[in-house]
């Protein structure tokens, strides 16, 4: 039986793909199937597979896929590295999906900066890492790159200092590449070491910790003179206008309750459109029992079931613990850094429990239908919500907590009797990881 592939129409910023093609086509890896409409913002999608259309509707496109070559494609047409970044597809990969060569338009000065974000800001996922340990150098190439579509002088590789391995390969493929020692400073392109700490990733933490700068809710990083990438979308954009190569695949951490249980593994080039069921097979299968299926990170990430498909943006899937009995009555405290009100009254369904109140963190600001943080990561006190809640009946709290944050809420709800729970819970307990609670100097955290 054939694979079904679905590519949904709209898996970015902007309006939906517009399809090409209609049922009972035959495709190839690398076909165009949807148009970006004209003068709208959106993004062209292609197959990431050779078969048939079996169905297109106002959502998406599914073909079936038979006798893919995956090591081949129909490559994008073109030479200007601006009309093939439009051309590929691509988009933020880091989860927002932005259209990229929209965001290659930003207006810098000759001194502006192109700063990779390389934080791999949520725990469990490794992907990104990953690629850099193994390719360091074509990352400096991606970046040149981008530097030389923005025209400017300045490229900066934002990296959590935790990942030694990572940050030793940028160095020595940086030397390597500039003929410097460890004793020279490269003037063009440096490796800036993050702390860590969540959302690191977040692109106003990566220009107040690399600019020294905190923007605005509403300012975007041109107003620092800069423009952030993501990691893989600079690895994206490098074999499109190198190797002319649509966005067809992606890289994704799979990880928790499978067959080999615990498990943290990362798939390179998995193909966009795949069902969940299938890319959780590629790495061993599910196990027998998990709470949830998650697609991307234990924070921001959300529930997703076997036959849902790989999107561009999709960068993690994980099979969650399975979920303890709550209390009955519990609290909800949001983040703009983490997981939403509904996503936090989805957990407390799954724990069985009854939400009492809800409150949101005093730096989560209302931007439209999202929270934006004020200072992403450097939090206030909490301990008027958490006393609001208690008073409104919680018997526990669910938190979606920065690391910060979540410090100053454990500071006093156990002194009022109130167990925390964190929306990250199920995910780092499927991988054996260190729940997010009180994080003391030595970086422990309490189970």
């Amino acid at each position: 039986m054939d694979s079904l592939y679905e590519f949904q129409l709209k898996q970015h910023i902007g309006v939906p793909a517009v399809p090409v093609v209609k049922t009972g086509d035959a495709v190839k890896r690398g076909q165009l199937i949807a148009q970006k409409p004209e003068g709208k913002m959106g993004a062209y999608l292609y197959s990431s597979v050779s078969g048939t259309v079996t169905e297109v509707t106002g959502e998406a496109i599914r073909i079936a896929e038979k006798e893919t070559d995956y090591s081949d494609y129909i490559p994008l047409k073109g030479s200007d590295p601006m009309e093939l970044v439009e051309k590929s597809g691509l988009v933020g990969l880091g989860g927002a999906g932005f259209p990229t060569y929209i965001k290659l338009q930003t207006k810098l000065t000759p001194s502006g900066t192109v700063i990779i974000n390389a934080a791999e800001c949520e725990p469990v996922l490794m992907h990104n890492i990953s690629h850099i340990e193994s390719k360091p150098e074509e990352l400096l190439k991606a970046l040149e790159l981008i530097m030389q579509i923005l025209s400017v002088s300045q490229g900066i590789i934002a990296i959590k200092a935790k990942h030694e391995k990572a940050v030793f390969a940028l160095k020595t493929a940086l030397r390597a590449a500039y003929r410097t020692d460890e004793n020279q400073k490269n003037e063009k392109i440096r490796i800036h070491e993050l702390p860590d700490l969540y959302p690191m990733g977040e692109e106003r933490a990566i220009i107040r910790e690399v600019k020294d700068r905190l923007l605005l809710t509403e300012e975007l990083p041109s107003a620092a003179d800069a423009v952030v990438i993501n990691a893989e979308t600079a690895f994206r954009l490098y074999e499109a206008v190198i190797f002319k190569k649509p966005l067809i695949d992606k890289d994704i951490t799979v990880a928790g309750k499978l067959k080999d249980n615990a498990a943290i593994k990362v798939l390179t080039d998995v193909p966009i459109g795949k069902s969940v069921g299938d890319v959780f097979q590629m790495a061993g299968g599910l196990g027998t029992e998990y709470g949830e299926l998650i697609m991307g990170g234990p924070y921001t990430g959300s529930r997703t079931q076997e036959n849902a498909p790989v999107l561009k943006t999709t960068g993690g899937l994980i099979a969650a613990e399975c979920f303890p009995k709550g209390p009955e009555q519990i609290g909800l405290l949001v983040c703009a850094c983490g997981a939403g009100k509904d996503r936090l009254e989805e957990i407390a369904v799954s724990l069985g429990s009854h939400v009492a109140g809800v409150e949101y963190c005093k730096q989560a600001l209302a931007k439209g239908n999202a929270l934006k943080c004020e200072n992403p990561g450097h939090c206030p006190g909490q301990a008027g919500k958490v006393i609001a809640l208690k008073k409104a009946g919680a018997q526990a709290l669910l938190i979606s907590n920065c690391t910060d944050c979540s410090n100053t809420v454990m500071a006093c709800a156990p002194q009022l009797g109130l167990p925390v729970y964190h929306c990250t819970d199920g995910a780092l307990r499927s991988v054996n990881q260190k729940l997010i609670r009180k994080m003391h100097s030595e970086q422990e955290t309490q189970k």
